[in-house]
């Protein structure tokens, strides 16, 4: 059974080693001519992302990856002394199992993990996907699949195909959120620094030592008016948006000029009635990205491949009881992380001065309590900062072919029937 993976990022290289592990074979098209360096923000994996990771076989490669950042030295503007931040007593709270890493270097580890068994093909995409399944590529050639998944992120080609413009899925939550590269020139190791001011958020931190992340949050009244490809126009938002913010700022906007990549998104939700249409599904942020930077979208991405690959798996490759099954089984944790994410842009760009109080002594009060007090109180509820460690993954186990993937992945009684039962 042949299925047809959109993206390259995250979700599209975890879905194919599990579809790879279950006998079907996969191909990955990815727009980018190669595995994309766009110097990508910082993310998080979380209990049952890290348990996925875990099964994978590559958790040792994770952990070496992780960024490091410790500490969190955070200003307020205006005011001259700083206050500090053990970065492990948060995330203790938040999640028993918990690793950040850069994406790009995710992406990567994914990558490594599958491309003797995927068939990748750069610099190419999906221009149109007929009902039967036939796909034509912008390069020209056509091929058919039994089924195409989009995981082709927050922009998604894919979902505009199918299931229509972005602009009708689409709930910004009210901030945006820009990460570029540059040189570690303050020789910052395990440790991030940053200003906070009513309505805006910049810092940096060392990623390597001889690299470093900005990274910059800031809230506007209405929706800003420029393309998601037009650099320039999100480079002139982000100086405008941060002018006079005194600090470091005005020299890591200056790196703008010299960065070698550079990120900017609004923090925006998906909201779909459903994931699924015809042999086409959706995966990751490009079907439920609850907000970039906000809602763990990167943990439930990994969840979701897993997730769909395992109930293709199931129902031996039909995807009329798979793709339904898929999104009840995935259905409850895209709710809650929406939920949570709303709450938390909120909270992460200080919309007034009381706000901008309030997270300051939000800090205070951390550092003041006892760890396993602090990470008692978030177990109260699994609906808050916990909700991560709350999701049970279901067991998939007995659908995997044999490890030695190089021989034929299943047992002719056992493949998946073409284009479903």
């Amino acid at each position: 059974m042949r299925i047809l993976i959109s993206g390259a990022s995250v979700a599209g290289p975890a879905l194919a080693y599990w579809l790879t592990r279950y006998g079907f074979t996969v191909t990955v098209v990815e727009q980018a001519p190669a595995l994309r360096k766009t110097g990508g923000h910082a993310i998080d994996l979380f209990r049952p992302a890290m348990d996925i990771v875990e099964q994978m076989g590559v958790l040792e490669q994770v952990q070496a990856k992780k960024t490091g950042i410790e500490w969190l030295t955070m200003r307020r503007e205006g005011r001259e002394r700083p206050l500090e931040l053990e970065l492990r007593r948060v995330m203790t709270a938040v999640s028993d199992r918990h690793v950040e890493i850069m994406r790009d270097d995710l992406s990567e580890i994914f990558y490594d993990a599958t491309r003797h068994d995927v068939d990748y093909v750069f610099g190419d995409s999906i221009a149109s996907i007929s009902d039967g399944g036939e796909v034509t590529f912008d390069s020209g050639r056509a091929a058919e699949f039994d089924l195409v998944v989009g995981a082709d992120g927050l922009h998604s080609n894919v979902r505009r195909l199918v299931f229509g413009p972005e602009s009708d899925f689409t709930t910004w939550i009210g901030a945006y959120l820009a990460v570029f590269s540059m040189p570690n020139y303050p020789g910052l190791d395990g440790r991030m620094e940053a200003i906070a001011g009513v309505g805006r958020m910049a810092g940096y931190g060392a990623v390597h030592m001889d690299d470093a992340r900005a990274v910059f949050l800031f809230r506007t009244p209405e929706q800003l008016d420029y393309h998601h490809r037009d650099v320039a126009r999100q480079k002139e938002l982000l100086r405008e948006r941060f002018a006079g913010m005194g600090w470091e700022v005005p020299r890591l906007l200056a790196e703008l000029d010299r960065t070698p990549a550079f990120y900017f998104d609004s923090i925006t939700q998906l909201r779909l009635d459903t994931w699924s249409k015809g042999r086409v599904t959706l995966v990751g942020d490009a079907g439920y990205c609850p907000g970039p930077a906000v809602g763990g979208s990167t943990s439930l991405a990994v969840v979701g491949a897993y997730i769909l690959a395992g109930e293709l798996a199931t129902y031996g490759g039909d995807h009329t009881r798979a793709f339904p099954s898929y999104e009840s089984e995935i259905g409850e944790y895209v709710r809650r992380s929406r939920t949570f994410a709303i709450g938390a842009a909120k909270r992460i760009v200080p919309g007034s001065r009381f706000d901008l109080w309030a997270l300051t002594q939000g800090v205070r009060l951390i550092n003041h309590l006892p760890a396993a007090l602090t990470k008692a109180a978030t177990k109260i509820g699994s609906k808050g900062v916990r909700l991560h460690d709350s999701i049970a993954l279901k067991d998939y186990s007995l659908m995997r072919a044999p490890l030695d993937r190089a021989a034929s992945p299943l047992p002719p009684e056992k493949a998946p029937s073409p284009r479903g039962r």
